[in-house]
């Protein structure tokens, strides 16, 4: 096995987000569906984005938020994903190498625009995202550097990264690498439209090349087309290792062959905004898994984590995770 240079290697689209507190009647007068990820074209993006209040901007991307997260948790975070050398695309890479991941993708080429992913957040705490993935539909199996995952204990891809086709080529690449060299591949399913639009591969994907899967309950009751979610949780279990399935605030259930975990949500004064926190729970479940530790350590990990994110605006950390856990945790 090649020397572990890494807890965690993230593929995603390399985004930077752009958020801003909504009400109900602004997603309805411009046609948003509330609480989905909706892809959209750059002059949508541009319309929307005139038209928004006020907002936060900050480095994003699912697995970039993530692989964000394994950093601040203490853990060895590398990422790839495609940006434009325009300004949100120096901005995306400053953001990330400044939160300790090693990020070296070489930029799209001149005339692709860095990706945005605009977030409106209603009172809720509930958000709607419009995304536009710019430089991020590039990504290619050439931008997978096979020495990169083989160093990896775990590679992990973003259910968002299947819409672009070379995208997906590429993950199917890291895959082989990463079972070639003895490491572990982790999917997260991302949004239930995102299952709908791709749920046979995702099955294939779940039986046949993915070792952890992360997944919320819609999420998994839409991949096997059930309403109830202990049905989802029976369907999935033995399919990979292992299933770590979030209920927002029932907490999460950890299920592999031989094992249940129920674990709870981490206490949180107040709700503020919910970005994220799945992208979170994900960190600290497969840094958890990266450094051995047993499933119900990774689910409170995760918990902890995504605590923390849905506390304040922004879907990276305001406080070192690392410090959090050695205070919650034996």
């Amino acid at each position: 096995m090649a020397e572990t240079r890494f807890d965690v290697v993230g593929m995603g689209n390399a985004m930077v987000d752009v958020i801003a507190h909504t009400d109900e009647a602004f997603l309805g007068r411009h046609g948003l569906t509330k609480g989905a990820m909706t892809l959209i074209d750059g002059a949508r993006g541009e319309a929307l984005y005139a038209a928004m209040p006020p907002a936060l901007e900050v480095s994003g991307g699912s697995a970039g938020n993530t692989i964000a997260g394994v950093a601040s948790l203490g853990g060895r975070g590398a990422y790839i994903g495609k940006v434009s050398g325009d300004q949100l695309g120096q901005v995306f890479r400053h953001d990330i190498r400044a939160a300790g991941v090693a990020y070296d993708v070489p930029p799209a080429p001149e005339g692709l625009p860095t990706g945005r992913c605009l977030i409106f957040v209603t009172s809720d705490a509930q958000r709607t995202m419009q995304t536009s993935l710019g430089a991020g539909l590039d990504l290619r199996p050439d931008d997978v550097e096979p020495d990169l995952i083989a160093a990896s204990r775990i590679t992990f891809m973003e259910g968002y990264l299947w819409d672009p086709p070379g995208a997906k080529q590429a993950f199917l690449k890291a895959a082989r690498v990463a079972h070639a060299a003895g490491r572990k591949v982790s999917i997260s399913l991302s949004d239930p439209f995102c299952v709908e639009r791709h749920r046979e591969e995702f099955l294939d994907l779940v039986e046949n090349h993915v070792d952890i899967l992360l997944a919320n309950e819609h999420e998994i009751m839409s991949l096997y087309q059930v309403d109830d979610f202990d049905e989802a949780l029976q369907r999935v279990r033995g399919k990979c290792d292992a299933a770590a399935l979030t209920r927002s605030d029932k907490g999460s259930v950890i299920v592999s062959d031989g094992e249940v975990h129920v674990i709870d949500a981490e206490p949180v004064a107040h709700v503020i905004d919910s970005t994220g926190a799945g992208d979170m729970y994900a960190a600290g479940f497969l840094l958890g898994y990266a450094q051995g530790r047993d499933l119900r350590m990774c689910g409170r990990m995760g918990a902890i984590a995504a605590a923390e994110i849905i506390s304040h605006y922004g879907a990276r950390p305001e406080t070192s995770l690392a410090e959090l856990v050695r205070a919650k945790l034996p």
